[in-house]
């Protein structure tokens, strides 16, 4: 009888924007340990702070330039194409809205952490990917319901809703 062919590693894509946003998601590198993980984030700069890990630039956009927007949505479609992750967590802002965005079409789990700062509401990529990701996480209390886990069951998530289970700052 043969030995059990063992588990492939889940794939992860880590994306944020550069600033504050990658500094709070570099901060949950050690969630990761155990995953083929990619990078990315909008500055090419940052590759030195996960090497040997793969990192991928992407360009940064915003709502307010169209045209880099769109840019940047390609760019983002490409990578998650060629990574086809099983999961993709982003602390924000734009380059990882497109991520969950994409990567909920095809059938990754989609994790966003609103950013620190937004200790008055919900930032707006934030909103906006709260109705696509599988978990949207606040950082504040009072901007989300307590995260439920229960063990060995499936916990029902309402879409658009916002939890809080702690913060990463």
């Amino acid at each position: 009888m043969s030995a059990p062919s063992p588990r492939p590693m889940r794939r992860v894509l880590a994306i944020s924007s550069r600033g504050g946003h990658w500094t709070q998601l570099r901060r949950l590198k050690t969630a990761f340990d155990g995953c083929d993980i990619t990078w990315a984030s909008t500055d090419a700069n940052l590759a030195r702070e996960v090497a040997p890990a793969r990192f991928v630039c992407i360009p940064e956009a915003s709502r307010w330039d169209r045209v880099r927007l769109v840019w940047s949505m390609i760019c983002v479609l490409v990578l998650v194409l060629r990574v086809r992750p099983h999961a993709i967590v982003s602390t924000g802002a734009a380059p990882g809205f497109l991520a969950l965005r994409i990567g909920s079409l095809i059938g990754a789990k989609t994790l966003w952490i609103d950013s620190f700062a937004n200790a008055e509401e919900l930032s707006l990529s934030g909103r906006k990917a709260a109705l696509f990701a599988d978990l949207t996480l606040t950082q504040w209390a009072h901007l989300g319901a307590p995260l439920e886990v229960k063990s060995g069951a499936k916990t029902s998530r309402a879409k658009g809703s916002a939890y809080y289970a702690g913060a990463v700052a």
